[in-house]
């Protein structure tokens, strides 16, 4: 095959315009603040008025050499735009909880004042855990690490958990019980376009993850296969070699029917299966049943494009199975992972160079703010709560005894369950809009309204901090400093560009300030920069699974980022997972995993007689409450729509752009109609990046995985009604 440069030099276009700048402009080197591909930017800052102006790719970054994406390109804009908060905001009148009315400025020692006073009166009457924190990775690791110390020694309370539990929970935890330890790609991304297939699961990755794509198009130019499972035929999907357009929520099915036909045919790898693994024999007599047939009547995928799937993985000598959200949310998200992994595992394909198993991580700290503190049940380092000895060395770190240390809490959703309950009365939210990214919306807005008393920290008045008592200003990515971990567990660093806008703070410096007033602040007074954080983060991580200690600052930027684990300052860090053969799990061996499949929680019926699936588009990023704001971002996609195909609106007599009433046993909305052939006939697709009355999760399901607790964002029974007349905008 021919060899292709990927990184390709610029043009002359390119170099005349670096010699065009501002005469007052520096250029600071960082990172975009949106998914997990952290694409390398340098951000135009004005050193005479210290404002960003502008932004230009980088072409020295090694993972997107020179590529952004819109929203790439107008990240800096969220900086500063006049939506800001710039004060302390407080509520003084309750009933107006749910609106964005009622709010006041106040100073920062108001605002603290009145948050200590009524967390303290919470937990004297109703005990340490009737206050919680809702937090999310949007944010560094740094700050990601610091909000699960407050939330356990500030606080003191159990329940704290993430948005990640929405969007990475099943990739960890299939990850999990297949390896052993939970990284989120097994090779560096600089190895994609030299493998010979791509398996691409439940990811629409030219527009999620658009910056990848140089390198998924150089692997059929080389001469390589791209298989994709999906729904929807994505751009991605139109221009694989196999499309496998499954109904949503049946990946288990197609994973074992691939497995098994890798198994029959003979592409297992005898000799990796018997050292390496086990499982091996109870997942082969598990998958028998899946045979092309019986696969296709579960998936309504045709038998011959499973037959042709399973024979161009089987054959590649390299290959890389990759899934995103499309296999993930779902509840039974964690066999999926487990599922797509077989597939590596029965070939031998993993724990070498140019194979492997990937998840495209959908926020930009998706791998490292799972891994230090926030979720429910894990310390710093992907420690276990539960583990006595875990739980010692990070109070050694910390300062408290086991003793103090509370005990494990609730997933995101359950723990809206127990607001509604009033088992929690309280919230700190923050990097986060639940309001809007959390399923069965009107269970959940009920849930925040009824709260006692809720803070939110936010750069924006967002849908979630409507509902908020008080609201304190954050600072913007590009206002601090700090470490993000990317998609291939690759540890970067973000660089500050500007000084914080009007009197917003970083997340570390609020937490360490509100620790004071609580009266816990002896635990947090040494924290007075970015970098002390950053420390006592890679000391807490020392000796865990995602140990981060020797990543420190200089590494990383001398090494365009460090991949965990890198335990010292001699160790260059493990791009590459499994080399050795070794996985994590206590007798070395990964596990196979024999997988009954199990149907979506709800399946059509006679009143809802279609699927809903959603999703994300290319212009806006999770909920919307940064990338709906920006100009040039709103006028690409102001507003969500439906995806119907042309038969099954003419079915409903519907018309292209009339807009129709969809409805689950949960909600309903209004939607405009985009017909289209890119969708399965029984199947209708939402971007969720809206808020209020246009959100998708009024209504999807919060039926949850036995493991990650992940919802079933990507299946439910709907229904379609066609208005009596078109809505007038």
């Amino acid at each position: 095959m021919q060899e292709v440069n990927v990184k390709g030099p610029k043009d002359k276009f390119f170099k005349e315009i670096e010699n065009v700048r501002h005469p007052n402009e520096t250029l600071v080197k960082t990172h975009c603040s949106y998914c997990g591909m952290q694409c390398g930017m340098n951000l135009r800052v004005n050193t005479k008025t210290n404002k960003i102006i502008g932004v230009e790719p980088r072409y020295d970054w090694p993972v997107t050499v020179g590529k952004m994406c819109p929203k790439g390109v107008t990240a800096y804009q969220q900086t500063n735009h006049p939506d800001r908060i710039l004060k302390p905001l407080i509520r003084d009148d309750a009933s107006l909880k749910g609106t964005n009315e009622g709010f006041r400025e106040a100073t920062w020692d108001e605002a603290y004042d009145l948050i200590a006073k009524r967390f303290i009166e919470l937990q004297e009457q109703y005990g340490k855990d009737t206050l919680s924190v809702f937090s999310g990775v949007s944010m560094t690791n740094e700050k990601c690490y610091l909000t699960g110390k407050f939330a356990r020694v500030a606080l003191g309370t159990r329940y704290i958990d993430y948005n990640g539990r929405f969007c990475m929970s099943s990739a960890a935890g299939g990850f999990l019980r297949s390896f052993g330890v939970d990284r989120g790609s097994t090779l560096p991304w600089t190895d994609i376009h030299e493998t010979d297939c791509l398996f691409i699961a439940g990811s629409n990755t030219a527009e999620c993850h658009p910056t990848s794509m140089f390198r998924v198009w150089n692997v059929q130019e080389r001469g390589g296969y791209i298989i994709v499972a999906d729904p929807r035929e994505t751009p991605i999907a139109r221009r694989a070699d196999v499309h496998l357009d499954l109904r949503p929520g049946t990946d288990l099915a197609l994973a074992n029917g691939i497995v098994n036909l890798l198994i029959q045919n003979g592409y297992v790898d005898e000799e990796f299966v018997s050292s390496h693994t086990n499982g091996f024999e109870e997942t082969k007599e598990l998958v028998k049943e899946f045979t092309p047939e019986y696969t296709s009547q579960i998936t309504g995928v045709a038998p011959e494009k499973i037959i042709r799937a399973a024979e161009i993985y089987g054959m590649a000598p390299n290959a890389v199975v990759m899934f995103a959200r499309g296999i993930e949310q779902q509840h039974k998200g964690v066999d999926n992972v487990s599922g797509y992994t077989n597939m590596a595992l029965v070939t031998g394909k993993i724990g070498r160079p140019k194979s492997g198993v990937a998840t495209f991580t959908g926020q930009g700290n998706g791998q490292g703010g799972r891994e230090h503190g926030q979720k429910s049940d894990l310390l710093p380092g992907y420690r276990k709560i539960t583990n006595p000895e875990h739980v010692r060395e990070v109070c050694q770190v910390w300062g408290i005894t086991p003793e103090e240390m509370p005990k494990p809490g609730v997933s995101a959703y359950e723990m809206f369950e127990l607001m509604e309950q009033k088992t929690i009365r309280g919230l700190y939210l923050l990097c986060s809009n639940p309001a809007v990214s959390a399923p069965n919306q009107n269970f959940v807005r009920k849930a925040l309204k009824g709260l006692d008393f809720m803070v939110c920290a936010d750069f924006y008045l967002s849908e979630s901090a409507e509902f908020a008592d008080v609201v304190l200003p954050t600072v913007t990515w590009s206002e601090d400093e700090g470490t993000v971990t990317n998609i291939e567990g690759r540890i970067i660093k973000i660089n500050k560009a500007q000084e914080p806008l009007g009197e917003s703070k970083p997340d570390w410096q609020i937490q360490a300030e509100l620790a004071e007033r609580l009266g816990k602040g002896k635990y947090f007074s040494h924290l007075k920069t970015a970098r002390d954080v950053a420390d006592e983060f890679r000391l807490a991580s020392k000796g865990g699974y995602a140990d981060y200690y020797g990543a420190t600052w200089d590494k990383i930027e001398k090494q365009d980022g460090v991949f965990w684990p890198c335990r010292d300052e001699n160790d260059p860090g493990t791009p590459h997972m499994f080399l050795d053969k070794k996985f994590y799990h206590p007798d070395g061996k990964a596990k196979i995993c024999a997988l009954p499949y199990r149907p979506p929680a709800e399946e059509p019926d006679e009143r809802y007689p279609l699927r809903l699936t959603t999703g994300r588009v290319v212009y806006h990023y999770l909920s919307g409450n940064q990338t709906r704001r920006i100009q040039f971002l709103r006028d690409m996609c102001p507003e969500p729509y439906v995806e119907v195909h042309p038969e099954t609106a003419a079915k409903y007599k519907i018309e292209h752009e009339e807009y129709v009433r969809l409805y689950t046993r949960r909600g309903e909305a209004e939607y405009k109609v985009k017909i289209t052939e890119a969708i399965r006939k029984d199947t209708v697709f939402v971007p969720y990046h809206f808020g209020h009355e246009k959100s998708i999760n009024l209504l999807t399901i919060a039926a949850l995985d036995p493991i990650s607790r992940m919802p079933e964002f990507k299946a439910c029974a709907a229904q379609i009604e066609k208005l009596d007349m078109k809505k007038v905008q």
